[in-house]
This record gives C-alpha cells, sequence and structure tokens, in this order.
C-alpha cells in the first residue's frame, strides 16, 4: 500500500506539475512589453510643438510638463496642485540628486505648502 497521504496541501501525484515541464507552458511571449515599457517609450517620442512662434522638437513627457506648468500658471488649481505633487514625489524619491534652479529656501516653502493646498482641494 502506498504511503503518500492525500489531503490538503498534498495533492494526488497524477495532477502535481511534472519534474522538468513548466506550469504554464505558453506563458508570456518573449519580447512582449509591460505598462511601465510601453509607457516609458510613448513619453520618450519626440513631436514639434510652437514655442514662442518656433517650432521646436520635445519629448512627449516635456511637453506634457510644459502645459501642466502653463496651466498652472494660469491660474488652474489642479493643475498647480499636480505640478506641487510631482515635485514633491520627485524631489522625494530622488534625495541624492540636487534640484536645478531652486534653492533650499524655495524648496522649504514649496513643501510647506504643497499639504495645505491638497487640503484645501480635498475640502471643496
Amino acid at each position: 500500500m502506498n504511503s503518500y497521504k492525500i489531503g490538503y496541501g498534498k495533492p494526488p501525484k497524477a495532477t502535481q506539475f511534472q519534474k522538468g515541464k513548466s506550469g504554464n507552458p505558453r506563458g508570456r511571449p518573449k519580447g512582449s512589453l509591460n505598462l511601465a515599457t510601453d509607457l516609458a517609450s510613448e513619453l520618450g517620442e519626440v513631436i514639434t510643438v510652437s514655442e514662442h512662434g518656433c517650432p521646436r522638437r520635445v519629448s512627449k513627457q516635456r511637453a506634457l510638463i510644459k502645459s501642466l506648468m502653463a496651466k498652472a500658471l494660469q491660474g488652474d488649481i489642479r493643475a498647480a496642485t499636480a505640478v506641487l505633487a510631482l515635485n514633491a514625489r520627485v524631489t522625494s524619491e530622488t534625495p541624492d540628486k540636487p534640484d536645478e534652479g531652486l534653492d533650499g529656501q524655495e524648496l522649504a516653502i514649496l513643501r510647506r505648502f504643497a499639504p495645505r493646498l491638497l487640503k484645501s482641494m480635498g475640502s471643496k
């Protein structure tokens, strides 16, 4: 008689995965890209935008940031919130990298202002 007991966590030997054979034989095809790779590729593509009447080639990511910043500067509170939140996230992820164009006092002001702005947006 077989001493192997079948029960919780012990399936019958006939239904267990066989050695040397994948449990997911088709799996993900080689060379297929995930969402992060697709997004990075799409944001890296270069497009032509008009800046001060002159055509200029920039990445889609750069164009998106410029568009968001322009809206924020025109008084769009949601855009301003997004810019400040993005800045706070980026600066917190890379503490060793010095911020170009912002001194310590300006960064401190932004870090104090962003939570207040987010809080005021949540109450409306």
